[in-house]
């Protein structure tokens, strides 16, 4: 079986220590995707029997990820060749990969509490006005416990592309969904699992904060959503 530890598009952290302590109870392997809380949640081997992450998710470079996997799990290589790495990956390993991804780690752990602490105000600020400033708006995803990082936000009766463009004319960047799903022109599945319809989940943003976001950005983003939603909704849908 397998989870997140928290979801990259709504931001909701999940319950994956219990997910994984009912997997055990039924003899069954947990795997634990930390991609999206690396970083940002305190993330521990167990009692997973797998942990996985990727490293440009905290400013490493592009292509490294790494895998924990318990002593008794005997997982089966989809790489064949050397047998580098316990023969899970064959393959020359690339190091300066590796040396960047240990370097970002590091420097995310010994910062994450207090850059937690200033993300989460910033993201609670900026939910409160976002839905002050555009009424009809709702926000998407748990309030607690939710990654310090993320808001996301339906804006009925707008298309998403149509707020993204937009708000992108004024020098402000966000997402319809996840950088999976970046160009594919379907409504998010995490949406459509959590109950809205199609219509609902075309008009979500997802508004990821970072190291270098401050006070300032978000304001950009609040002062400017009021007019960006009246003229996303005189746009309407496109339809086929």
């Amino acid at each position: 079986s397998t989870a997140l530890a928290a979801n990259n598009e709504v931001g909701t952290i999940q319950p994956w220590r219990e997910l994984a302590e009912l997997a055990h109870a039924a003899g069954v392997p947990f795997h634990l995707d930390a991609s999206a809380a690396l970083g940002h949640v305190e993330i521990c081997l167990r009692p997973a029997t797998a942990v996985s992450a990727t490293g440009h998710k905290i400013g490493a470079v592009p292509g490294v990820g790494v895998l924990l996997v318990d002593r008794t799990a005997t997982p089966h290589a989809i790489v064949h060749g050397g047998g580098q790495q316990r023969g899970l990956r064959s393959g020359t390993l690339d190091a300066p990969a590796a040396a960047s991804f240990a370097a970002a780690l590091d420097e995310v752990e010994r910062e994450r509490v207090a850059e937690s602490a200033r993300l989460r105000q910033l993201r609670d600020e900026t939910i409160t006005r976002i839905l002050h400033a555009v009424p009809t708006a709702q926000l998407r995803g748990a309030r607690d416990p939710r990654l310090d990082n993320n808001i996301n936000v339906t804006f009925p009766g707008c298309q998403s592309d149509s707020l993204l463009f937009l708000l992108d004319e004024q020098g402000i960047s966000v997402s319809t969904g996840s950088a999976c799903q970046a160009g594919v022109a379907q409504p998010s599945h995490v949406l459509l699992a959590m109950g809205l319809d199609e219509t609902d989940a075309q008009s979500a943003l997802r508004i990821t904060l970072g190291h270098t976001t401050t006070a300032a950005d978000l304001d950009a983003l609040v002062r400017a959503l009021p007019d960006v939603h009246a003229r996303a909704q005189r746009a309407g849908f496109a339809r086929g």
